[in-house]
């Protein structure tokens, strides 16, 4: 996949905060353009001491989720933890990763926030600019805004609002078990993502393409983890 230079990485928290209002503007919220052939599902994971961290992105085709294309990529964290600056840790080797996948997926899910962030910049909003792809953010836990009671069968959704804004869904992807936070990262609307999101779930909490993904990186994230130890 092509990538786009739309910044700098080296960057204090001020001027990533900066980065972030600017491209705010150039997310898009709009109708996909064509059928979803192929969704991609992509994850991060941390080496558990040392600076060490990892990528996977795992390209399905859709809608019966046959595993296509993966990559697999490794780095080093440069900057820090800090809330809502989540891109920036990253979002270098997610694109280490995404350069060896052969074609464009139609659509990719982020275990991150799309618009559903204080700046409306996300991780999937984020990868979403860079990547020039359809992006969707399905979030474990919420970062911004507030919504209703959600009744607790398979499918229930509700909105999110922030500041009096809808930035996301709150979407119950199993019976009785804690809901998943949808929004969308670029150039798809708020409900795609969610039917996406939906549609790619098969009997577990979260979506097949981010869960398979997960268990990937996790995995390589072990053996790295056991060579740092020999």
């Amino acid at each position: 996949m092509k990538i786009r230079t739309l910044h700098p990485w080296e960057l204090s928290c001020k001027e990533a905060m900066e980065v972030q209002r600017r491209l705010t503007g150039q997310v898009r919220q709009v109708p996909l353009k064509k059928p979803v052939k192929t969704i991609a599902g992509a994850d991060v994971s941390y080496a558990k001491q040392g600076t060490e961290v990892y990528a996977a992105v795992l390209v399905f085709s859709f809608s019966d989720l046959v595993l296509t294309d993966q990559a697999l990529a490794a780095g080093t964290v440069k900057f820090p933890y800090v809330p809502g600056l989540l891109s920036f840790r990253e979002a270098p080797v997610l694109t280490k990763a995404f350069r060896k996948i052969r074609r464009k997926p139609d659509v990719i899910i982020f275990d991150g926030q799309g618009i559903a962030h204080p700046r409306g910049m996300g991780l999937a909003s984020h990868m979403g600019l860079i990547l020039d792809c359809p992006s969707i953010g399905c979030a474990k836990t919420r970062l911004v805004g507030m919504h209703p009671l959600l009744p607790e069968t398979r499918g229930s959704t509700v909105l999110l609002t922030d500041q009096g804004r809808v930035v996301g869904g709150v979407v119950r992807t199993r019976d009785r078990v804690k809901p998943v936070f949808v929004s969308p990262g670029h150039a798809i609307t708020l409900e795609e993502s969610i039917r996406l999101v939906l549609d790619c779930c098969r009997g577990y909490k979260l979506p097949e393409p981010t869960r398979q993904a997960h268990i990937a990186v996790n995995r390589l994230r072990l053996e790295g983890d056991s060579l740092a130890h020999c």
